[in-house]
């Protein structure tokens, strides 16, 4: 027999990425739901989605996300949205018996001076970097609900902490955005208007860690196959880049051949980010797309999806 499966929020960057990689499995039997068909803000509506539909496992990739602008501008919804969806998914899972859940948090979970890499343990060790904070809140109440369903109904609620992530189904609007594709719709504007530079926030000198959708679908999959312990799991790649670096790069990619100005009037965040993937790596997963060949894949289903992006 196939698995159920309800994958929270399958139109997104992750979501879609982890419907790619479970429907090339045949043991599995997806179950989505558009945001018009299901709210996720709604908790009466989504306990009779779980009564009715009955899945077996789910992946909670459903969540309001954005860069460092839209959370300084919106910490009230980053804050109370996230918590009512993770809420009302987590809760009816264990009220209709869905036998294993994996919820996906984010490395902003961790302190802002965290030990590089950081390692899992690090989690409540430190302050956490402000332009972040409600979102980051949000996932480790996420995180501690779905231990305490362990602990207290021995509930198999799995969690797993992104780096940062990126590609197809992204999210490319300039104002709320994260930084790559932000990068991406940049300096492809500027390119195609004949710009002389294109202006990026910040001092360029923080270090960051980019993974594409599809690796964390498929390390999502190693963890529901092959991961059974309340303990959470960083998924990243192993490398950081500077945000300089990164900026470069996707220039170089799109073939802008403008000037790279920087904004030190804007924040910078975590001066680093970059995780410890030992525990995902003993499982036998490994990234396999680069940062070059990632952006690239990016930049093309931009291009082929412009009509639907503002510009």
């Amino acid at each position: 027999m196939s698995i159920r499966l309800f994958i929270a929020g399958h139109r997104g960057l992750v979501g879609s990425a982890l419907e790619r990689a479970f429907s090339a499995d045949s043991q599995y039997e997806i179950i989505t739901r558009t945001r018009q068909e299901l709210d996720l803000n709604d908790r009466h509506a989504v306990r009779a989605f779980f009564e009715k539909e009955r899945p077996q496992q789910m992946v909670v990739a459903a969540a309001k996300v954005g860069g460092i602008k839209a959370n300084n501008d919106y910490p009230v919804e980053f804050l109370l949205q996230n918590l009512q969806i993770q809420n009302n998914l987590i809760e009816s899972a264990a009220d209709f018996g869905v036998e294993k859940l994996l919820f996906l948090g984010s490395s902003c979970i961790y302190p802002k001076f965290a030990d590089q890499p950081i390692q899992e343990d690090s989690l409540l060790t430190g302050v956490l970097e402000p332009t972040n904070e409600p979102y980051a809140l949000a996932k480790i109440a996420g995180i501690k609900l779905c231990q305490a369903y362990w602990r207290q109904y021995g509930k198999h609620y799995l969690s797993a902490m992104p780096t940062n992530l990126y590609g197809p189904r992204d999210n490319f609007d300039l104002q709320n955005s994260h930084v790559l594709p932000a990068l991406i719709h940049k300096f492809h504007l500027a390119k195609i208007n004949g710009a002389d530079d294109v202006t990026v926030w910040g001092s360029g000198s923080p270090r960051r860690e980019f993974l594409y959708s599809d690796d964390l679908a498929a390390a999502c999959k190693v963890l529901l196959e092959r991961y059974d312990s309340p303990e959470i799991v960083n998924i990243g790649c192993g490398e950081d880049v500077t945000i300089k670096e990164l900026a470069e790069t996707v220039r170089e990619v799109i073939g802008f051949e403008g000037d790279l100005v920087w904004d030190t009037t804007k924040p910078d965040g975590t001066p680093r980010k970059l995780l410890d993937i030992s525990r995902i790596r003993e499982l036998g997963w490994e990234p396999k797309v680069d940062l070059r060949t990632g952006i690239r894949q990016a930049y093309e289903w931009f291009l082929a999806n412009q009509p639907t992006i503002s510009s």
